[in-house]
C-alpha cells in the first residue's frame, strides 16, 4: 500500500513512518517544513520514500494520485500555537483539513485517517465520568475548535467511495527523532531531570488521558489498513488501558522515574478548564489489529534514558528545538515566515 502522511516532518512523524515501513508499506510525506530540520540522527526506515514539499492550504489532487491511504497530522499542532493566531488555525486547520479531503477524493483516494484530539471534549470536566465518542464537545482551545471543524469537514465529504476514519487522540507523550518537550509528561520530566525539582502550576487536579506516539502511530496503521466499509463505527477514541490520569498522578510517574526529584503544587494558575477522562473501548475492541503497548511508566523510563544520553540543560529545553511555539515565533520573527504562517524564503 502506497500512504501519503501529511505533516510527517512533526513530532509523530518519525516514529509513524517507521511503524508504516515495517509493516510493508511505502510512504509519501507532504509537509511545509516548519520542524524539517529539527531532526536528530535517525535510522532510514523513519523518513519517507518519498517527500513533497508544500503547504496543506494549497495541496492539490495531484499529490494524492496513486496513494491508497492518507493518514492527515499536518496542523498547529498545540494549543498555545493554535492560539498565537485563532483564525490562522482555523484557516489551516480545519480548511487545510477540509481541502486534503476534498483533493484525496478527488484523485480517487477511498481511505483516510484523520488524526483529532481527545481535546475537542475539553471543558466537560472529571465529573462527567469517561466518554465515549458520542459525548458532546466542549472545546477550550482554537486547536481544539478546529479539530470539532475538522472533523466536519471530513464528514461531509464521507460516502460510499470516500470512508475518512476520526482517531481522537489522547495527550502524547514519548520520544521521537523530531522530540518535543511541551507535552506534559515530557515536560515535566525534562525540567525534573534538569532543575530537580517539578513544578505543577495548577492544582494539580485536571484530568488528562495520556497516549504514547508509538500507539498513536499504531492506531493509525490499522485504521489505514481497515478495508473501506469494513467498519462498524469511524470514530475512535485512541488511547492506552488506563489511561486517565491527574495532572498530580503523571507528576508522581515523572518523580518516582527520577530519584531524588520532588514535587511542588503551586496552584498559581488554579484549575485547568481542560480536565475529562475518556473511554477507549472501541479502539480498543473495534478497531481491528490496535493492541497499545506502551504505559506512563514505560513512557517515563524512555524519556529519562533520551534526556540521560542527550544531557540537556535547562536553556536547551526551553529552546525552539524542543518547543514547538518558540520555533513559530522565530520563523515569524525573522521574516521566514509571515503573518499567514507562509514561507517568505521558500523555506
Amino acid at each position: 500500500m502506497r500512504v501519503l502522511i501529511t505533516g510527517h516532518c512533526g513530532y509523530i512523524g518519525p516514529v509513524m513512518i517507521r511503524l508504516f515501513h515495517q509493516a510493508g508499506h511505502e510512504v509519501v510525506g507532504y509537509d511545509t517544513g516548519y520542524f524539517r530540520d529539527q531532526i536528530e540522527d535517525a535510522s532510514k526506515d523513519c523518513h519517507p520514500d518519498r517527500e513533497i514539499a508544500g503547504d496543506i492550504r494549497n495541496i492539490d489532487e495531484a499529490a494524492f494520485r496513486g496513494i491508497d491511504a492518507v493518514v492527515h497530522l499536518a496542523a498547529l499542532s498545540n494549543d498555545p500555537m493554535g492560539d498565537i493566531v485563532a483564525a490562522k488555525t482555523d484557516d489551516i486547520n480545519t480548511g487545510g483539513t477540509g481541502r486534503c479531503g476534498a483533493m484525496a477524493k478527488k484523485a480517487g483516494v477511498r481511505r483516510f485517517v484523520m488524526a483529532s484530539s481527545c481535546s475537542l471534549y475539553g471543558a466537560s470536566g472529571a465529573s462527567a465520568g469517561a466518554l465515549d465518542e458520542s459525548a458532546p464537545f466542549a472545546p477550550v482551545s482554537a486547536y481544539a475548535r478546529s479539530k470539532v471543524d475538522g472533523e466536519a469537514a471530513l464528514q461531509a465529504l464521507a460516502d460510499k467511495d470516500f470512508e475518512p476514519v476520526l482517531l481522537r487522540n489522547a495527550t502524547a507523550y514519548g520520544v521521537s527523532a523530531r522530540t518535543r518537550l511541551d507535552l506534559v509528561l515530557n515536560n515535566l520530566m525534562a525540567y525534573g531531570y534538569t532543575t530537580g525539582v517539578i513544578r505543577v502550576l495548577s492544582d494539580g487536579t485536571p484530568c488528562r488521558p495520556m497516549v504514547h506516539i508509538e500507539d498513536i502511530s499504531r492506531a493509525a496503521l490499522c485504521a489505514a489498513q481497515a478495508p473501506v466499509g469494513g467498519l462498524k463505527h469511524t470514530v475512535f477514541n485512541v488511547g492506552g488501558r488506563n489511561c486517565n490520569y491527574t495532572v498530580r498522578e503523571i507528576a508522581e510517574i515523572a518523580a518516582a522515574a527520577l530519584p531524588g526529584c520532588r514535587i511542588e503544587i503551586t496552584g498559581e494558575t488554579g484549575g485547568d478548564p481542560r480536565s475529562y477522562k475518556v473511554d477507549f473501548t472501541r479502539a480498543l475492541t473495534e478497531l481491528p489489529g490496535f493492541d497499545p503497548q506502551w504505559n506512563l511508566e514505560k513512557g517515563a523510563a524512555e524519556l529519562l534514558a533520551w534526556l540521560k544520553l542527550h544531557k540537556p540543560d535547562a536553556d536547551d529545553l526551553l529552546g525552539e528545538r524542543y518547543i514547538r511555539l518558540k520555533r513559530i515565533q522565530t520563523l515569524r520573527s525573522s521574516g521566514r515566515i509571515d503573518a499567514d504562517f507562509r514561507w517568505t524564503d521558500h523555506g
